[in-house]
């Protein structure tokens, strides 16, 4: 299981989880947080997250790794990342926050991700990975039939924040919530994706990776929260390589997951930055941390194109 741990704990830093929306079935009851186990993130000596800086004569674009749901109270702002944002013309995140987001989602929700009438996930299952499922929903404090009309990707993004959210973690936390509420007025905002975009990552996957990945969402429900602990306590170290080897430690056993959710989508953001260096000004962006650890980088792919990148933090 160890190398689908990681690639859910990738996951959880390397897109804006649905959850940061209010994305979830409308028969859910989220679990009351409970105090961790294990020592909270704040607790850890403190480097700093690490952040990156690529110049020209009159454009400079800042890329900062974020965690998109974090314990309340995690302390990671640090002088050097507040003076990179009050200087910047410009907060880019994977999508904007909008008021109305929620309600959007939802609705994209009931057009992309229902499963054809008469189907359930749980008959997209066999016998044993039935049993799996219906454990870790009960585990969980969930309605064994609660994801039961929507297709399995849903129910994996959802198996995959409960955890967290039970022991603690919230996207209220999450650091693009508290850039934003850091960020002076006026700072401008934009997006490199839409929710729809983000939404149709998952929906455009197999079938048969979505069940995969479902199932091994309830397998690891219990080691989820570990495993995000260790990459939170790296990420807030700065320790960008241990980071990286975390979340690439067994990837490959997951290409189609790790290729939509990761590598396509760093190939989308280097082009972006890349024409975005054209303009003059100031840019702040801030990513899941997966984007810009490992092999197949943001930074990696800028390279590529002739950009020098230097590390600030």
């Amino acid at each position: 299981m160890t190398h689908f741990k990681n690639t859910l704990a990738a996951a959880a830093s390397g897109i804006a989880l649905l959850f940061s929306t209010g994305a979830h079935a409308q028969e859910q009851s989220t679990p009351t947080p409970v105090a961790s186990a294990t020592a909270p993130a704040a607790d850890v000596e403190m480097g700093g997250p690490a952040l990156w800086k690529l110049a020209d004569e009159d454009t400079t674009i800042y890329l900062f790794g974020t965690i998109h749901v974090l314990p309340k109270d995690t302390n990671w702002l640090s002088p050097t990342i507040d003076k990179a944002l009050d200087s910047s013309d410009v907060l880019v995140t994977e999508i904007l926050m909008t008021p109305d987001l929620g309600a959007k989602t939802q609705q994209i929700i009931m057009e992309k991700g229902m499963l054809p009438a008469g189907t359930t996930v749980r008959s997209l299952m066999s016998e044993e990975q039935k049993t799996t499922y219906e454990t870790a929903m009960t585990k969980l404090g969930m309605p064994v039939g609660a994801f039961d009309r929507f297709e399995p990707w849903f129910g994996a993004i959802n198996l995959s924040i409960l955890p967290l959210m039970k022991e603690g973690y919230s996207p209220e936390e999450g650091v693009e919530k508290v850039l934003e509420a850091e960020a002076e007025e006026g700072l401008q905002r934009a997006a490199l994706e839409t929710i729809e975009f983000q939404m149709g990552v998952f929906d455009s996957l197999p079938q048969e990776a979505q069940v995969k990945y479902l199932i091994e969402a309830a397998e690891g429900i219990d080691d989820l929260k570990p495993m995000i602990d260790k990459m939170v306590a790296e990420w807030i170290e700065g320790d960008a390589d241990a980071l990286a080897e975390m979340m690439n430690t067994g990837m490959e056993e997951s290409p189609a997951l790790m290729e939509a959710l990761l590598y396509d989508r760093n190939a989308n953001w280097a082009v972006w930055i890349d024409d975005r260096m054209d303009q003059p000004g100031t840019v702040f962006i801030a990513v899941g941390a997966g984007h810009l650890a490992g092999e197949k980088s943001v930074q990696d792919l800028l390279e590529a194109r002739g950009f020098t990148i230097t590390r600030v933090q």
